[in-house]
């Protein structure tokens, strides 16, 4: 039921935390380079400049996704009692 009852959280964790990171993005690799970010559906764009911005980008999508949701979750759990999640990772 908790897992039922985060869904509706957890979707809107994930908007705001793309959001976030694309603008965290953009403001990162202003630093970088005075250009726009290159794509893969740009044909002008060198492999390593590409590769680059693509690492950057995922680095930082990933940090802030996994941060909001933890953060959803911790509210969650202040609001519910209960931990929409399991405790620790399995041991290996």
């Amino acid at each position: 039921m908790d897992k039922f009852l985060f869904t509706p959280v957890g979707i809107l964790a994930g908007l705001a935390a793309g959001f976030a990171g694309k603008l965290a993005f953009d403001q990162v690799w202003k630093l970088i380079d005075e250009e726009e970010p290159p794509g893969p559906e740009h044909r002008e764009a060198s492999w390593a400049k590409l590769v680059i911005a693509l690492a950057i980008q995922g680095a930082i999508f990933r940090a802030v996704r996994g941060i909001a949701e933890h953060g959803a979750r911790r509210g969650f759990q202040r609001w519910s009692g209960q931990w929409p999640g399991e405790a620790r990772p399995d041991p290996k």
